[in-house]
């Protein structure tokens, strides 16, 4: 349901409709690979307000974690304390991952390209880098397995590239086709979350499409931030600005209060 006028808030900051319009994405009784950061805080409000049945996986083996307080890490004892269950790691991506039992996988990145790939390794030259990032973790797995990848991060032309230094994780390849021929099995990155907009890939070419700005963005503003000629719908929707109640539970999830 769209929410009424008095339902919204006058104020809020892009980092925050980012993380409303990522908790939107995310329905009751998906089973989702979260990483820490952005996306935990994410899968959490959505846990909070309209997912209370969301099933939440740490890389680090917790099963259906609840956490009362973000967690600090993949490693943080909330996580364990919270958990329907605990399993190895080798069990969460051997048995859960990549048997294709994660319904959605939470990504982020520092460069992403025009067809989703994912750098989070270096930039620059690989044998001599300007930034040494830090790696891959379970990221490769995550969005070859996964049967649907959400990737969320700030929109700039420094994270949005013509060009990945370095691919990390592979989205839709070189396009139309190639997760196919490179045999993963999981459907990729079905949308980008910025603090600018939505972005979707076109179904026949998968090259990545500006479907939503969030409030107060203009088109012109979003392709400015973009290292690429964007593609643009027809027409650009406006995402819904954030409710009182997505506002409020998320300031006390940050916050470390529990809003109920």
């Amino acid at each position: 349901m769209t929410p009424t006028p008095l339902d919204r808030v006058a104020t809020w900051t892009a980092e925050e409709m980012m993380t409303v319009a990522a908790a939107r994405q995310l329905t009751d009784g998906l089973v989702c690979f979260v990483g820490i950061g952005l996306p935990s805080t994410a899968a959490n409000l959505a846990r909070m307000t309209n997912a209370p049945r969301l099933v939440l996986v740490y890389e680090s083996g917790t099963i259906g974690s609840k956490p009362r307080q973000l967690p600090l890490s993949i490693g943080d004892g909330e996580l364990a304390e919270t958990a329907d269950a605990i399993v190895s790691v080798p069990e969460i991506f051997n048995l859960w991952l990549q048997a294709g039992r994660i319904d959605l996988g939470f990504l982020g990145a520092a460069q992403l390209d025009r067809f989703a790939n994912l750098n989070t390794t270096i930039i620059g030259d690989y044998a001599q880098p300007k930034v040494r990032l830090p790696g891959s973790g379970g990221a490769p797995e995550i969005a070859a397995f996964c049967r649907r990848v959400i990737v969320v991060l700030r929109q700039s032309p420094r994270t949005f590239v013509d060009r990945l230094d370095f691919v990390t994780s592979v989205g839709h390849g070189d396009g139309e086709g190639d997760r196919g021929r490179l045999g993963l099995p999981g459907e990729g990155p079905a949308m980008i979350i910025t603090d600018l907009g939505l972005l979707q890939p076109d179904p026949l070419t998968r090259e990545l499409v500006l479907t939503h700005t969030h409030p107060g963005v203009d088109v012109d503003e979003v392709r400015a931030a973009t290292g690429w000629d964007l593609m643009v719908a027809e027409p650009v929707r406006c995402t819904d600005p954030p409710t009182v109640e997505e506002l409020t539970t998320l300031r006390s999830l940050q916050r470390g209060r529990d809003p109920t």
